[in-house]
């Protein structure tokens, strides 16, 4: 496998971590059950773009969802975005389902959900089934994440 910017950044940021390698998964759970983990300590990394070449990376626990009015208050706009597949790789290095703010091609800001605070968290390490397992407070020290109230539950799956 080639150098995987994802483990050298977090190598190189000095905190504790742990490489998780797995198979293919399909789903949130399917990850969280590859991990070893609580759907909740799979966070997921999502890219917003506020304006044209200004994104955020917003860390979300696996259970929960982003709550637009919540982090369009926090930010301070009106309107954001959610790029496309093709967009998110040009500016962070990384496919969907991989991004990770370690190792980003660009360092954007960070925003933490303030439910992943003093838990042990799963992210996505840059490849397709690769985790970076680590302490969450660590990483938002780190990365010098924005902690906030950005999240709300995941709505119920209705069933037809």
């Amino acid at each position: 496998m080639s150098a995987n910017p994802a483990v050298a950044a977090v190598a190189a940021s000095g905190i504790e971590f742990r490489v998780v390698e797995h198979g293919p998964v399909r789903s949130l759970a399917e990850a969280a059950a590859a991990r070893g983990v609580a759907v909740a300590d799979v966070v997921k990394t999502i890219v917003v773009r506020l304006a044209d070449d200004d994104y955020r990376f917003v860390l979300v626990p696996g259970d929960r969802v982003i709550s637009w009015p919540k982090l369009r208050a926090l930010l301070g706009v009106a309107r954001m975005s959610m790029p496309d597949a093709a967009t998110a790789k040009a500016v962070t290095g990384f496919e969907r389902g991989t991004i990770t703010p370690f190792g980003s091609t660009t360092a954007w800001p960070v925003i933490a959900d303030e439910r992943i605070r003093g838990r042990a968290i799963s992210l996505g390490g840059g490849r397709h089934g690769v985790a970076l397992a680590v302490a969450a407070d660590a990483a938002i020290e780190v990365l010098g994440a924005t902690v906030a109230d950005i999240s709300e539950a995941e709505p119920p799956v209705s069933k037809p």
